[in-house]
């Protein structure tokens, strides 16, 4: 038999399971199995239309290196962003500031702080804000990412599953409606090496998300392919894409390449995204040339190379 979770999964249970319960692997909710042909028609056709769908928006993305992102919203339509991700907003827009995303209205105290929660795992804010049109007519907010990059439009009715998972900074704004949670990586070694951590940022809905990701960005679509990439060079994919690392090549290669220890393993069929600067790599050539008189680059000696070759002179 099938059922339908409110998240909009679909399961498949076995008769086995009638007049018991089951959870739902996607957001982990609790089900009761129908003990009858009626009441599992019922149950479909009750529990198939409840979840809540994404607002439709319009949206423009302008500038070159430094994007930003026009939202266009019909009266009572709202998007959803990070704190602090607000350029600006036309008369008629009004915000407030929430603990979650707003994707389950009915979600009650202790489950918004479980939201909360797995929000403040991924070192990003508890609270979100929510853009609404309370006016007349169209208006617009824009929203830009607090470093040099490309903003990525994802449709996330166009995925299998509704779903996206991509870095913990990656989010910047999306329709209301969307459900912004977490998904946790189980390969014990992409974790621990993968440049991502354990915890990945899972986008789901059926409306336009917005993420960030540094420096140029390209979009690589996997037809039963293998892809080697940089761990920190990795944006998003879809969530049928098995993600995995591997070593980067013998010992001297790992060692002396500049590629790091560990390149991540991208197996399957679906969507990739990559880019080219991460900001960890554009934050850690700040720090190292931060305070220096001279260069620096290339040299064994660092600071004292650069009195050597007259960099301070």
């Amino acid at each position: 038999m099938n059922l339908y979770c409110d998240c909009g999964k679909e399961l498949r249970v076995s008769d086995q399971y009638a007049g018991r319960r089951v959870r739902c692997p996607s957001c982990q909710s609790v089900l009761d199995v129908p003990e009858t042909e009626i009441a599992i028609a019922e149950a479909i056709v009750t529990s198939r239309p409840s979840r809540q769908y994404c607002h439709e928006v319009d949206y423009e993305i302008v500038g070159d290196d430094m994007q930003m992102v026009i939202v266009e919203l019909d009266p009572a339509e709202t998007v959803i962003a990070e704190a602090g991700a607000m350029t600006y907003m036309e008369e008629g827009i009004h915000f407030e500031t929430k603990m979650g995303d707003g994707s389950e209205p009915e979600q009650g105290f202790f489950g918004k702080v479980l939201s909360a929660g797995k929000r403040a795992v991924t070192g990003e804010s508890i609270f979100m804000t929510h853009f609404t049109h309370q006016g007349q007519g169209k208006s617009h907010v824009a929203f830009a990412a607090p470093y040099p990059g490309k903003i990525i439009p994802i449709d996330l009715a166009s995925i299998a599953g509704n779903d996206l998972l991509c870095q913990k900074d990656a989010f910047l704004c999306a329709a209301h409606g969307t459900k912004v949670t977490i998904a946790f990586n189980k390969k014990i070694g992409a974790g621990l090496f993968g440049g991502e951590g354990f915890i990945l940022q899972k986008l789901v809905g059926d409306g336009m998300a917005f993420i960030h990701a540094g420096g140029t960005v390209i979009e690589r679509e996997l037809n039963n392919e293998t892809l080697r990439v940089d761990t920190g060079c990795l944006v998003a994919f879809e969530p049928h894409i098995q993600y995995d690392i591997e070593r980067a090549g013998n010992l001297k290669s790992m060692f002396f390449g500049g590629e790091g220890l560990f390149l991540a393993t991208l197996r399957g069929t679906g969507r990739v995204w990559l880019q080219s600067l991460p900001f960890s790599r554009l934050a850690g050539r700040v720090l190292m040339n931060a305070g220096s008189g001279g260069k620096g680059e290339g040299s064994i000696l660092g600071s004292l190379g650069g009195l050597i070759d007259g960099d301070n002179f």
